[in-house]
């Protein structure tokens, strides 16, 4: 799911099943949010990365959402037994299958970023905890979860239609989440993001890891 703002408004929402197709759907883009790691740790030392950590403490409460991007080398395994023996050698602790269950998604991105350095890394509970100033109460999940995140996005000057062809079909919370990483790929494109762990050189979107709002 990828959601165009134009003007900090939206404008169309698509359903894709690969990124390669995202400019075909939309057009060009100024800049494009993935809620997808870019910029893997190369190896364990790296190990933790500091925008995982960041990202975690200022969730707070749903600190859980944010999981810790693994090494590079553990996405080169054949299996999920492999690549969680990996995981155990290099940092001591296992991996979870659903990050493994990401692979392909982390790997598609690492190959489109590489030939698209206007795309960016976003977490879109780490967008609205921005957006809110403060934890989020309820699960994006949940009925009133859905209901303030929808608020925190209207605050934003960013309506989402009631009715969506197509798009529409998908769950509220991923409408939700995409809108929430189009909102931070727009506050990019005006110089108003900023990045976890805070960067001196926050215009420059080449720089990675780093998670942006």
């Amino acid at each position: 799911m990828v959601v165009a703002l134009e003007a900090g408004q939206f404008v169309d929402a698509v359903i894709v099943d690969h990124l390669n197709q995202v400019r075909q759907r939309l057009g060009p883009l100024a800049h494009l949010a993935l809620d997808i790691p870019i910029g893997l740790p190369p190896d364990g030392s790296a190990w933790p990365r500091p925008a995982d950590t960041a990202a975690r403490a200022v969730i707070g409460p749903r600190r859980s959402s944010v999981f810790l991007t693994p090494p590079r080398p553990v996405l080169d395994a054949a299996s999920y037994a492999e690549a969680n023996q990996s995981h155990r050698e290099l940092t001591g602790q296992g991996l979870s299958r659903q990050t493994w269950g990401l692979r392909e998604r982390i790997l598609e991105a690492e190959r489109y970023t590489s030939e698209h350095p206007d795309v960016i890394e976003a977490h879109p509970e780490v967008c609205f905890r921005m957006m809110k100033g403060s934890p989020l109460t309820h699960s994006k999940k949940t009925w009133n979860g859905q209901m303030e995140r929808r608020a925190l996005l209207h605050a934003q000057g960013i309506e989402l239609p009631d009715l969506l062809p197509g798009a529409g079909a998908v769950p509220p919370d991923d409408l939700l989440d995409a809108t929430a990483a189009a909102w931070t790929a727009w506050r990019v494109s005006r110089g108003e993001a900023r990045t976890l762990p805070p960067s001196k050189a926050e215009d420059d979107t080449s720089q990675r890891p780093a998670i942006w709002y």
